[in-house]
C-alpha cells in the first residue's frame, strides 16, 4: 500500500470521528485547545489502536484466506464505507452532548473506530508495514478530529454528512482499487 492510498484510508477512516467531533464542538459552545486535544487524543488513538488489534487477530487467519485477501479487503472496506454513506444520507439526526468525561469519550472513540478493526484485518491480508500505518492513521485521526471540534463551534453540523460520505467513497474506492489489484486488472 503506497503513502498516497495509506493517506486517503486514514482520511476516509476519520471521517466518522470528526463527524462526531463537529458535533462536540458544536455542543461545547466556547472551544478551547483542550476541546480540541482531547477529542483528537481519544479519536486518533482508538484509530490507531484498532487496526493493530485488526492485524494481530487477522495475522491469525491470513493463512486461510491469502488467495482471496483481496476480496477480502474489497468486501470489508465496501461493507464500511457502504455503512458511512448509508449514515450520511440518513435523516436521523445523531445525539452528541457537550460531556468530554472518560466514560464518555471512550464510548465515542470506539463506536467511531469500530471500522477500523475491520481495516485491520485487511491490512493482515495485504501485509501492510503496521507500525508506521497505525501511527499514520492515528496522526491523521487526531488532526481532522482536533480541526472537526473547531468546525463544529464554527459551522454546525452543515459538513458533518458529507464528511460521511465522502469518507465512505474513499473506502469504496480504496477497496475497488485492491480487489481490481488483486484480480490482476490494474498493475501493481
Amino acid at each position: 500500500m503506497s503513502l498516497f492510498e495509506l493517506f486517503w484510508l486514514a482520511v476516509g477512516l476519520s471521517m466518522d470521528a470528526f463527524a462526531v467531533s463537529v458535533c462536540k464542538g458544536l455542543s461545547l459552545g466556547k472551544i478551547m485547545w483542550k476541546h480540541m486535544c482531547i477529542a483528537g487524543l481519544w479519536f486518533g488513538g482508538f484509530q490507531a489502536l484498532m487496526p493493530a488489534i485488526g492485524y494481530f487477530l487477522g495475522s491469525f487467519f491470513t493463512v486461510f484466506i491469502n488467495k482471496c485477501s483481496h476480496w477480502v479487503a474489497f468486501t470489508l472496506l465496501l461493507i464500511i464505507g457502504g455503512n458511512m454513506i448509508k449514515e450520511a444520507l440518513s435523516k436521523e439526526e445523531e445525539e452528541v452532548d457537550a460531556s468530554m468525561t472518560i466514560k464518555s469519550m471512550f464510548i465515542l472513540a470506539i463506536a467511531t473506530s469500530i471500522d477500523a478493526l475491520a481495516v485491520g484485518v485487511t491490512f493482515a491480508c495485504m501485509k501492510v508495514q503496521i507500525v508506521w500505518a497505525v501511527l499514520f492513521i492515528g496522526v491523521v485521526t487526531f488532526t481532522l478530529s482536533a480541526v472537526g471540534v473547531k468546525v463544529g463551534s464554527l459551522f454546525g453540523m452543515k459538513y458533518k454528512s458529507k464528511a460521511e460520505f465522502f469518507g465512505g467513497m474513499v473506502l469504496i474506492i480504496i477497496g475497488l482499487k485492491i480487489l481490481l489489484k488483486g484480480l490482476g486488472i490494474l498493475g501493481q
